[in-house]
Parts: C-alpha cells; sequence; structure tokens
C-alpha cells in the first residue's frame, strides 16, 4: 500500500540541493515513483514574486483577485493541451511552458500538483509508429512499396496505448522539471483508490508527504488497468463522485486535498454559453452553481475522453467541496506561455467559478447597456441631449451638500495615503461645483449640432445622393485617477456626442464618484436613456477592462502619465486617446519683454505644478544670461520655492550650477523645474522636437516673424505665443470641457471636446442604382458634384 512507500532517506528540501535519488514503490493499485535531481539552477523569465499565502481551507474565494492567496493549486491538464494538433506526438514546447509556470510558482512557496493526460494519446501515437513500421517492413519485403499506401492500421485498445505512453510522458516530465531543481513524483490512480477507505487514506497521506518534501506530484488514471466507465451517481452530492476521466480525477483530488485552486487547462478559451464557434457564442467571465441550464455544450476536443459538460460539472463539485476553479486555454500560442501565471495573480483568464454572485451587473453587462443606452441617446433629439445637460448642471448645485459630504468622507480617508498635489486633485469645493456647472451649459449650447451633422454632400449620379454625418463612436471607457470632478465633465460630453459611457474612476474617490453617478442617472432618467452611463465598481483590474475590445471602442485614461503608459500597454486592439507624457517647454527669445516673461513662467509652472499642462523645461536664448531679465526669472523661481535642474549646456556657463539634471526628457509633476540654454529660435524647436512630448510648448518674444516661425514649426498639439502654457484646456479653449489632451496625430488632438467623440458615416439615398449601369456601355455616367450643405436650426 502506499504507506508503505520507502522513501530512499529523502530529507525536507529546506535548502533545495538534492542527491541523485531514483526510489521506485508498487502497491496493487497504485504506482509512485519519486525522481530527486541535481541541483540545477535555470531562471525563469516569469518575475518572482512573494505573496501571502496562509488560508484556511473550507469555502472557495469569492473573486479572482483573492486568487493570488491559493497556497495549495492542482493544475489539469487535457489531453488536447498535452498533445500537439496534428496527433502526431507531444506538444513539447507547449508542456515546456507549462512545466516553467508550476516551478515559478512553486518556488514561490506554493503547493503544486499536476493532473496530466496524454498517455493514451501518447502510447497510441508510438504503438501507430511501431506498427506502421512493422508493416512497411514486411510489405516492402512481399508485395513491394506500391502496396504501402494501402496498409490499415489497426484499432487500439486504449490500456495497450496507456501502458505504453506512460513511462515516456512521465520522463518528459522529469526531465523537463530537471532544469528547474524541481523534484517529481508520479502517481497512478483508479477509481477504487478514492472508494477504498483505507486505500484512500494511503493516497491522502503520501500526497501529503510528498508535498511536505516540496515534491511537485503528477498524478493520473490508470488507464492501463482502469475498468470501462460505468452509469452510476456520478458527480451528484459532494460526498459522491466518480472518476471516470482526468477531469473527475482532478476534482475529487483538489477536494481531498483541500485545495485552494483547481486550474483546468483545455483547447478552448473557458466556458461559452453556447458552443464555441457558434454566432452567438459569448464567454463567461464567472459561472455561477444553477446557471448551467442556460449553458448549451458542444462536441468533445479532438482527443481524451471528457466534454466541456464533464469539465463544468466536475468544476461545480470541487467548488461546493470549497476548492476555487478556473477553466481556461492551454493551446493557444499568445497565452499558454504565462496562462497559470495569469490566473493565480487573478488576471481575468478563462471561466471563473464562484459561489458569491455580485450585488450588480457584471462589467460585460454594463459593457452591453452602456451600448444599448447610447444608442438610445444618439437618437434623440438635439435639445432633448442638452436639456439633459442642462438638468445635470443644475443637480450640481442642488445637490452641492450631499456631494461635498461624500468628499469629504474620501479626503478623511485619504489624508496620510495621498500626496498634497492628488490630495488637491481629489477635492471638491463649492467654487469648483459652480464652475462644474457652468462648463456642462457650455457643452449643453454647443452639442446643439453635433449629432447627425452633414459634413458632405455629393451628387453621385441622377438621383443617387451621398451624405457624409456626425455619428457618435460608441462606447468610451474613461480611467481617471483622483478626479472627481471629470466624471460629470465626461459624462456631459459622452451625452452631447450620443456616445455610451463605461467610468472607472480611483478607489481613493469612491464616495464622490458614487454620489456623481447617481445624479448623472437621475438626470439622464428623463429622456429613459439611464443605462446608457455606467460606473464599472466592480474589483474588475484596468487590464482585464482593456481587453473587452467587443464592447468599447475608445479608452481614455485621466491620470499619471504612469496610468496612461499601463493602458496604451495593456489595451489590445483599442484605440486609446491620451498622452503619456505632459513635457512643456517654454522658450524665452532675445526679444522678449521683460514685463510679460516672469508673468508667464509663474503661471505656467506654479500656479499648477501637478496639471499635464504645467511647464517642465525652460529654454533661455543664450544673449540673456547675467542680464536683469535672467535674474528676474531666477529670483521669482526662488521666491516661489521652485527647484531648478540645470541642463547641460547651461551648468557649462556656471560656476556653481544647480544639480544638473538627469534627464532633459523629464516630467516633474511639482515645483521642479529644467533650465538649458539655446543659441537661436532653431535650435529651441530642435530641442521641443527631441525632448519633448508634442503637448503644449510656448514662445515669449516681440518679434512677431520669430513667433510666426515658431508657431508654424513646432509640431506639438498645443504651440502659443506669448501666452501661459496652462491654457492647454478644454474649458479654457471654450469646449465647455474636455475628456483629455490627446497627443495622437489622428482623429484628434490637444484638448478633446465634443467635437473629438464623434466620427462619421456615409448615407447614399438612390432608386434602384446599380454599379452595372456605369460601366463603359452602361446608360448612365458619374457626376460627382458638390452640392449645398443644409443649415441646422440651432436655436
Amino acid at each position: 500500500m502506499l504507506s508503505q512507500v520507502y522513501h530512499c532517506g529523502l530529507q525536507p528540501f529546506k535548502q533545495r540541493l538534492l542527491p541523485w535519488v531514483k526510489c521506485t514503490a508498487f502497491s496493487r493499485s497504485h504506482h509512485v515513483q519519486t525522481s530527486a535531481i541535481r541541483h540545477v539552477r535555470s531562471w525563469s523569465n516569469i518575475p518572482f514574486i512573494t505573496v501571502p499565502l496562509s488560508r484556511a481551507h473550507g469555502k472557495s474565494f469569492a473573486h479572482r483577485s483573492e486568487l493570488k492567496h491559493a497556497k495549495r493549486i492542482v493544475v489539469k491538464l487535457g489531453s488536447a493541451v498535452v498533445t500537439r494538433g496534428d496527433e502526431c506526438g507531444l506538444a513539447l514546447g507547449r508542456l515546456a511552458s507549462i512545466v516553467e509556470q508550476v516551478s515559478v510558482l512553486q518556488n514561490q512557496g506554493r503547493e503544486m500538483m499536476l493532473v496530466t493526460s496524454g498517455a493514451v494519446a501518447f502510447g497510441r501515437q508510438r504503438l501507430r509508429h511501431e506498427i506502421l513500421l512493422s508493416q512497411s517492413v514486411r510489405q516492402a519485403l512481399h508485395s513491394g512499396q506500391n502496396q504501402l499506401k494501402e496498409m490499415a492500421i489497426p484499432v487500439l485498445e486504449a490500456r495497450a496505448c496507456a501502458a505504453a505512453g506512460q513511462s515516456g510522458l512521465m520522463a518528459l516530465y522529469e526531465a523537463m522539471f530537471t532544469q528547474y531543481s524541481i523534484c517529481a513524483a508520479q502517481i497512478l490512480v483508479t477509481n477504487l483508490d478514492f472508494h477504498d477507505e483505507q486505500k484512500r487514506r494511503n493516497l491522502n497521506g503520501t500526497l501529503h508527504e510528498l508535498l511536505r518534501m516540496n515534491i511537485v506530484p503528477i498524478i493520473n488514471t490508470n488507464d492501463a488497468v482502469v475498468p470501462p466507465a460505468e452509469p452510476n451517481s456520478d458527480l451528484q452530492g459532494v460526498n459522491v463522485i466518480s472518476v471516470k476521466d482526468n477531469d473527475s480525477l482532478a476534482a475529487r483530488l483538489a477536494v481531498e486535498m483541500k485545495t485552494d485552486l483547481l486550474i483546468v487547462l483545455s483547447d478552448v478559451e473557458g466556458l461559452f454559453d453556447s458552443p464555441p464557434g457558434s454566432d452567438d457564442a459569448k464567454l463567461i467571465d464567472i459561472f455561477y452553481p444553477g446557471d448551467q441550464q442556460s449553458v448549451t455544450f458542444g462536441t468533445k476536443s479532438r482527443v481524451g475522453m471528457g466534454g466541456m459538460e464533464a469539465k463544468v460539472k466536475a468544476a461545480l463539485w470541487a467548488l461546493q467541496g470549497g476548492t476555487s476553479v478556473v477553466i481556461a486555454n492551454g493551446t493557444h500560442p499568445k497565452v499558454s506561455g504565462h496562462v497559470i501565471t495569469d490566473i493565480v495573480e487573478g488576471k481575468k483568464v478563462g471561466t471563473f467559478f464562484s459561489e458569491v454572485k455580485p450585488a450588480g451587473p457584471t462589467v460585460e453587462q454594463q459593457g452591453e447597456m452602456a451600448r444599448s443606452g447610447g444608442r438610445m441617446l444618439a437618437t434623440l433629439e438635439p435639445e432633448q441631449r442638452a436639456e439633459i445637460i442642462h438638468h445635470l448642471a443644475d443637480l450640481l448645485t442642488d445637490q452641492r451638500d450631499e456631494i461635498l459630504l461624500a468628499n469629504k468622507k474620501d479626503m478623511e480617508e485619504a489624508e496620510g495615503r495621498l500626496a498634497a498635489p492628488l490630495l488637491k486633485r481629489l477635492s471638491l469645493s463649492t467654487s469648483k461645483l459652480n464652475s462644474l456647472a457652468i462648463g456642462l451649459r457650455q457643452i449643453a449650447s454647443s452639442s446643439q449640432d453635433s449629432v447627425g451633422r452633414v459634413l458632405r454632400r455629393t451628387r453621385i449620379a441622377k438621383n443617387l445622393e451621398l451624405e457624409q454625418v456626425t455619428v457618435p463612436i460608441g462606447v468610451l471607457l474613461v480611467i481617471f485617477e483622483s478626479r472627481p470632478d471629470c466624471l460629470p465633465q465626461v459624462a456631459a460630453l459622452a451625452i452631447a456626442s450620443g456616445n455610451g459611457l463605461l467610468l472607472k474612476g480611483g478607489k481613493e474617490a469612491a464616495h464622490s464618484n458614487r454620489i456623481l453617478h447617481l445624479l448623472t442617472q437621475e438626470a439622464l432618467s428623463i429622456h429613459g436613456v439611464k443605462e446608457a452611463v455606467q460606473l464599472v465598481n466592480t474589483r474588475e483590474e484596468v487590464e482585464d477592462l482593456c481587453r473587452l475590445d467587443k464592447m468599447i471602442d475608445l479608452i481614455i485614461p485621466r491620470g499619471s502619465s504612469q496610468l496612461v503608459r499601463d493602458i496604451q500597454k495593456a489595451a489590445k486592439g483599442i484605440p486609446v486617446m491620451g498622452h503619456s507624457e505632459g513635457i512643456c517647454h517654454m522658450y524665452v527669445d532675445s526679444e522678449a519683454s521683460v514685463d510679460k516673461v516672469t508673468r508667464l513662467v509663474r503661471d505656467s509652472k506654479c500656479e499648477y505644478p501637478a496639471a499635464c499642462n504645467a511647464l517642465e523645461t525652460l529654454l533661455i536664448h543664450r544673449d540673456l544670461l547675467r542680464t536683469p531679465l535672467f535674474d528676474q526669472i531666477i529670483d521669482m523661481l526662488r521666491v516661489e520655492q521652485v527647484k531648478i535642474h540645470a541642463g547641460p549646456k547651461f551648468a557649462s556657463y556656471l560656476t556653481f550650477s544647480p544639480s544638473e539634471v538627469k534627464s532633459l526628457r523629464t516630467e516633474y509633476g511639482d515645483l521642479e523645474l529644467c533650465i538649458e540654454v539655446v543659441d537661436n529660435v532653431q535650435e529651441a524647436i530642435d530641442h521641443i522636437h527631441k525632448y519633448g512630448s508634442s503637448h503644449t510648448d510656448v514662445i515669449v518674444t516681440e518679434n512677431e516673424k520669430t513667433a510666426e516661425f515658431f508657431l508654424q514649426h513646432v509640431d506639438s498639439a498645443c504651440v502659443f505665443w506669448n501666452a501661459s502654457t496652462r491654457f492647454s484646456d478644454g474649458y479654457r479653449f471654450g469646449l465647455g470641457a474636455e475628456v483629455g489632451i490627446s497627443t495622437s496625430r489622428i482623429h484628434a488632438r490637444g484638448p478633446v471636446g465634443l467635437e473629438g467623440l464623434l466620427t462619421t458615416k456615409w448615407l447614399l439615398r438612390g432608386q434602384d442604382h446599380v454599379v452595372s449601369d456605369f460601366s463603359e456601355h452602361g446608360s448612365l455616367k458619374f457626376l460627382h458634384e458638390n452640392l449645398p450643405i443644409p443649415q441646422r436650426n440651432t436655436n
């Protein structure tokens, strides 16, 4: 029995220094093989992280974000994962990647177990090869080469295939785990081992001992001796499960070993509401007990014994026993290299089985509601959309006390946790709310002629007219940090442009965002489009939201440069409108006005240094050094307590210089400023193009010719003459508000207001027109006449 397995003196691997040992023991129904291997360190390219892993077993995790606390994990590999697509061998690269991920998690202090399929498939391939080789030799001797194509391969019995494949499969695993200095042990089981109490205890004890010694058990059904599956009370209740395949084996093992997480890898992305590949199939992110009635199961995978229905039944059984379950794709080349670690990190991969249903809709449902609500919003009359925005502006002032009370809670909770600039962004005041209301009314006034505006009319031919009209983009995802005032601004712009909207605010502004969203929905309700604007309150990570490419048409980040960079990196197939950095320059020309310079520098740098349109680099014409103007600038910066960083050329002019700048491409976001010297306006432009971020750049000069040269040659979203960089703002531009400032060169650039949230579509009106009528011998000719654009009444 398993309790009698001889361990050959193996000690717990505290130092992970193992001698060469190979131990083999047999029982009547178990085969256990442990292989300790040399200490060979091979570092993985998967980041090594340390997380607290203590957890009392008994209840499954309620949310994906909790999976990072899983201590004991079972990974089940389906036959489709283990074998190649042509079924002519094992998927070696895929297996190596899976072993690497399991090894990384094992080295983090987790207890990993593998339930692997593939022995039957691997053995079948080996036996087919042997049969073909044998037949080809015999037929070549007796019949000649012409009859080789007609050779028939007999049907191979599954038990024989398993016997032929099991040793080779385990040898492969041993070789792969050797690369990570990890010991692996093979355990073969049958259904009897779980139903016989003594054998079950022996199996349990063996597994616990292997885990205690930091060994990865590799478990498989002993298909060489397993009897055919019989109809029984399979998967009915916590105490009854029949081990018919490796899905049920993994579930039984997970519950038996009180495992925190069971990962089932197959050849599909997860569980769909209808067979994968069908037109309406949608991946189910979270599956709850009782939902199986709404799912239609398809056929089994190309190899293996179980299908998705068997996986779901096994997953629900394990979930009922206190083990969390994720079913995911282990074969996709783009994700298989990190699918296991992604799941453990809580990323949105595959289908997560949970017993806890969220109080509100899922983010996918919110996306669908925003889509349908946005389409209804776009069909409203312009006056109706304006009425909604006016009502929202009124609510901001009428409900001022409730808003400020919620904001006070956020401020109290953020005190000591957020830096001063972020606290300032988080804070709301009566004056801020009044300014918001004014901006919203501006948006309402400018929205009268937005959606459906005719941009171009062309007569293609007689009675065939073409129009290009403005339409909403679709569904916007706006992610913002520490800026609750951003919510009504962006909501108003989305309403005015007829777009559906998903809002994801920072948790530091949760109370403020909640009340502002409720007021927004109250305003939308007057015309029955309440669901057009959704606030995402689930534990959805930003990276997961950025993968919803079928629901979101445009992502707009509002926050730090790091947030914008992270979103631009995470977004897959969804355009991102924004700027990653706001490195704004001001060039002080040799003909600059003494009276203007200090005012412009002070306002640009000191008025709000955390803003993306604040000044970061001051370029000084060389002739201004050691002049009264230069001294005034330095004195003003000292009074304002601005820390100065010297550029390389500026530092070379000084005997005792400030700290030399580490990089000329730096956004400080604080009372810090880089000063550099240039010889002329062209050198200033070259510096801006090399080190700037194409956000906002300014020239200060009284020479109109020099100024125009600067305005025409600087390739940035906003270029100013004798004006503060802080004017780069949608409200100050008269746009009412902005969803952000874009440095992109496609679609919208600079402060993005209402116009930037629109795209176009073409409308063609004809009378039984066909293209063949315009062929060389056709009866019609193209006219392509420009037609006047009708003026809409905006009063």
